[in-house]
């Protein structure tokens, strides 16, 4: 088993996640955290970097007020940021980190980022949703 991917899984399981799915070759996992919001967060190991990404929804009509507030917001977020897919439709909240010095805390602290940004910032992402 790769030593990243077997590092990783053990810190999914001791921030009590729930293991969707994993690829082992793929180096990626699919986790959710029902208690902190988390649905379907696509954990990478992509050597150097562990991606993690968490799709939150689709834009149905592009609005200058969404995409300012979404500008706006990436500088609250302690770790992380809102991207868009390649198709500029999907808003993804996406951290990265580095694999080598990965530890516990550390992880926990980007997801920490990713549970508060749903709690505090969740009405207006409904709203996104639906414009």
């Amino acid at each position: 088993m790769n030593d990243h991917f077997e590092k990783v899984q053990g810190y999914l399981l001791d921030l009590n996640f729930n293991i969707l799915n994993e690829n082992e070759e793929d180096g990626i996992f699919w986790v959710e955290k029902e208690d902190a919001g988390i649905h379907n967060l696509v954990v990478g190991c992509m050597d150097p970097i562990l991606i993690m990404e968490q799709f939150l929804f689709e834009i149905k009509n592009e609005s200058l007020e969404i995409f300012k507030s979404l500008l706006t917001k990436n500088r609250d977020i302690i770790h992380g940021a809102f991207v868009l897919d390649e198709t500029g439709k999907k808003v993804i909240f996406r951290d990265t980190l580095q694999l080598e010095n990965l530890d516990l805390n550390e992880l926990e602290g980007s997801i920490n980022s990713l549970s508060l940004l749903l709690s505090e910032y969740s009405e207006e992402l409904i709203k996104f949703s639906k414009n």
